[in-house]
């Protein structure tokens, strides 16, 4: 990996990665923090050199990567090359009522994933709007949220302001969800159903390694399994 001194060398050597956790290598995987240059800075609100702003311009600037919360229950990116083979690990043909089913989906999350599904895309205070969840389900609703992400059934996809009754934006951005098929589209779901598991693991395995030769055993098998 080359040093990051903007969001252009951040998007090389993302592409080189193929995956990175969204913060610092705190899970001694790998992190693209680590090469980022005395010019980055978070939370300045400059879009060339803040990574925080990094999160949505990909979003909204490229159709080739992915942010959400992916690894370790926090955020992270990972490229078009490399979503099917994480895809076919954590979730491979798995419709969300057979993983409802399961039980490895949550009530709330299905209850979420079903609006999401209706409406395409929403933002994080429509989810809660139209779902009626209340402050006394935060907690549940933060976790469904994150679980929805990690098993690859819903993704980030950009934010949006609540919108007064003149049509006016007011107040803080929130984050806009829509379901990882409609991300991606079908070509990428397909392709990533036949992919057979263990091929996939074995190759994420080896990029970590190359990219991180000291990265922890059973921390990159959290990264890869969620």
């Amino acid at each position: 990996m080359n040093q990051i001194h903007n969001f252009n060398d951040f998007l090389t050597e993302l592409y080189q990665a193929g995956m990175s956790v969204g913060g610092e290598n705190n899970e001694s995987v790998f992190s693209l923090c680590d090469y980022f240059g005395e010019e980055i800075c978070w939370h300045t609100e400059v879009a060339d050199t803040d990574p925080w702003e990094w999160r949505m311009r990909v979003l909204h600037e490229k159709e080739d990567i992915a942010y959400g919360k992916y690894f370790f229950k926090k955020s992270g990116f990972i490229t078009r090359e490399w979503f099917p083979y994480f895809y076919a690990i954590r979730r491979g043909r798995m419709t969300l009522e057979e993983a409802y089913e399961a039980g490895t989906i949550s009530h709330y999350a299905k209850q979420i994933y079903e609006l999401i599904e209706e409406y395409k895309e929403l933002p994080l205070h429509l989810i809660k709007q139209y779902g009626g969840f209340t402050k006394e389900d935060k907690s549940k609703f933060d976790r469904a949220i994150t679980e929805l992400q990690m098993g690859f059934f819903i993704t980030m996809s950009g934010r949006a302001r609540k919108i007064s009754n003149a049509g006016e934006e007011y107040g803080w951005s929130s984050t806009v969800f829509c379901l990882v098929e409609d991300f991606w589209g079908e070509v990428l779901i397909r392709q990533a159903e036949e992919i057979d598991r263990e091929v996939a693991y074995n190759k994420i395995w080896d990029q970590i390694y190359r990219l991180n030769p000291k990265a922890n055993e059973k921390k990159v098998k959290k990264f890869i399994e969620g």
